[in-house]
């Protein structure tokens, strides 16, 4: 799997390509830094799954998943922030995300999320 990780923090961004590598997989990951940067990347790279931040500059990461489904981009997205309020999740749920992990995870936490995606 190709997978696009947007976090504006790069020592975030680790922590999740390290729990996911935790959680057995082992994904080809590419990284984006911004709301901007992950929608450029997502319609230029076609990434088979996205996973990203909610607070972030240029664009948030809810913004970026609009975005791309304005643009008729139906990659599967999902959300791993620091929030998780039912707001938030019903936000994510009808722009189209998949689902929105909340920090702290473990990784198993995560892979109870994005295995029935994936299946």
């Amino acid at each position: 799997m190709y997978v696009l990780v947007a976090d504006d923090s790069r020592v975030m961004r680790q922590i999740v390509i390290r729990t996911l590598r935790q959680a057995g997989y082992d994904w080809q990951i590419i990284e984006a830094t911004d709301g901007q940067e992950a929608y450029d990347m997502a319609l230029a790279e076609n990434p088979d799954l996205i996973l990203s931040d909610w607070n972030m500059p240029n664009a948030t990461g809810i913004e970026a998943l609009q975005a791309l489904r304005q643009a008729g981009c139906m990659i599967p997205f999902g959300f791993i922030t620091s929030e998780g309020s039912q707001e938030m999740r019903d936000q994510a749920e009808a722009a189209g995300a998949l689902f929105l992990i909340a920090k702290p995870f473990t990784a198993e936490s995560v892979r109870e999320t994005i295995d029935p995606v994936l299946a």
